[in-house]
């Protein structure tokens, strides 16, 4: 059903001043930086009626496409109908569970997700989340190979808390909370020689994504993937792969790294894994001796309460069954196709807007010209029913993460709002280029915080009468 024709699905709408008492209580209690930071980008949304590719902003009244899927986590849709039945089902007769004790539906989903997975990556850990799951990852690896060293990409993207933090390949989210774990080191992405440089037999792990999503939409190059397998070979050192925001059909393949036929080590899913209705990571590993021998010897290196809850797994059971008998993946190749096509285009049409377009299946990113660029895009797209967000490691690149299971008509109503957007966008031109010329001022506009304060003040005069 299409974001345009589901008006009976609006419920009743929001007043502007209930709408302000949310966001001040919101302010107040949780996060006043992060309210301004959502206005300034017209991501300031109260999600309702969440159904099929989009949801219900009560205070517009607009029906809106969801393009950002919490980084991906939709993708068998919003409020998909059949992993609800099992949420349900699954409340009559489960609870959380224990962590570490057998039950039915572990056991169930263990073996499911082991069937699904490539090559020998055939044992498996449950996590609570995708920053835990990293976690895991990392330890396992020190375990198993007595090392210290860990390998990460710049710009990487890989969670908040400790290890996962300290694999962060961004200082922006590193340098408030540092002295971190000690051992880490960086690398451009997609560079094979750079790796070549540090790798050493003191390595436990090169960790990467498939495809960089924060850092702006970066697929890994076949040739830098199958490099890496081979030195991790030759240095006795374990592959990890990060399919936290790829797995699980986002980029036309059920797991990104089938597009290079490389099998990581170590690999962690997430988000999509339970239909974003409960969370569940896992954590799979391949069946070698010094993996399986060191977990046996250490069963307990890792424990989390949430991960593979018995309510948590049946739900995933539901939401992969979805996934396979849909064969949801190939949706995701040809609806990404037809998106990245139309984008290419408009890149040809506006080359001084866009600079590039890049992704895999549903997980395309747009790179502008200017960073400022990002905050605005996301506001000229959500004046036409499409929530988009800019990434947190590069803003001048908007991801297109719709839910794969959008149709054809679904994607033609997108691709028709991102290019009335872009021609908002060439509107700006001839300010952008007169900036350009200004010493300092791109500079100025393409910080975060002056974004942040000149963006939000737009939108409140816009609220309060003014034409922004």
């Amino acid at each position: 059903m299409g974001v345009q024709g589901q008006a009976g699905l609006q419920k009743a709408r929001v007043p502007q001043q209930e709408k302000k008492r949310i966001e001040a209580l919101f302010g107040r209690y949780i996060n006043r930086g992060q309210m301004k930071y959502l206005r300034a980008g017209h991501l300031d949304v109260l999600e309702t009626q969440r159904q099929g590719v989009g949801f219900t902003d009560p205070y517009s009244g607009k029906r809106m496409y969801d393009c950002f899927t919490s980084a991906g986590s939709f993708n068998v849709s919003r409020h998909n109908a059949a992993v609800m039945q099992a949420m349900e089902e699954a409340l009559d007769e489960w609870d959380m569970g224990s962590f570490g004790l057998m039950s039915e539906p572990k056991l169930a989903l263990a073996q499911k997700l082991v069937s699904l997975a490539p090559g020998d990556l055939k044992k498996l850990f449950f996590a609570s989340g995708g920053g835990d799951a990293i976690e895991c990852a990392i330890k396992l690896a020190r375990g198993a190979t007595g090392r210290p060293g860990i390998i990460a990409t710049i710009k990487a993207y890989h969670g908040h808390t400790g290890f996962a933090l300290s694999a962060n390949g961004k200082e922006h989210y590193r340098h408030y909370f540092e002295p971190l774990m000690p051992g880490f080191s960086f690398v451009p992405f997609n560079n094979l020689e750079a790796v070549k440089k540090i790798i050493s037999k003191d390595t436990a792990a090169v960790l990467l994504e498939p495809v960089q999503g924060e850092a702006g939409i970066f697929p890994a190059r076949e040739d830098f993937l199958k490099g890496l397998r081979a030195l991790c070979d030759e240095y006795g050192a374990l592959l990890i792969f990060d399919e936290i925001q790829t797995g699980f059909g986002r980029t036309g393949r059920l797991f990104a790294c089938e597009h290079s036929g490389v099998i990581p080590d170590i690999m962690t899913v997430a988000k999509s894994l339970s239909g974003a209705l409960f969370p569940n990571a896992a954590v799979f590993y391949r069946d070698i001796p010094r993996l399986v021998d060191f977990v046996e010897q250490h069963p307990d290196f890792h424990v989390c309460y949430g991960g593979g809850s018995d309510i948590g797994c049946r739900v995933s059971l539901k939401a992969l069954e979805f996934l396979m008998e849909n064969r949801v993946w190939e949706n995701a190749e040809r609806m990404g196709a037809k998106l990245k096509n139309a984008l290419l285009e408009l890149q040809r049409e506006n080359p001084k807007v866009i600079k590039e377009v890049r992704g895999l299946g549903l997980m395309v990113g747009i790179e502008y010209g200017y960073e400022f660029m990002g905050p605005l895009m996301s506001d000229a797209l959500a004046q036409r029913n499409v929530f988009a967000a800019y990434s947190g490691n590069a803003p001048q690149v908007m991801r297109f993460m719709p839910p794969i299971t959008i149709n054809e008509k679904e994607m033609d109503e997108v691709i028709a709002a991102i290019r009335a957007a872009i021609a908002d966008m060439k509107r700006l031109l001839p300010i952008a280029s007169i900036a350009a010329k200004v010493p300092g001022v791109v500079k100025l506009l393409n910080s975060e915080r002056v974004q942040t304060s000149v963006f939000s003040f737009l939108r409140y005069f816009e609220r309060s009468g003014g034409k922004a």
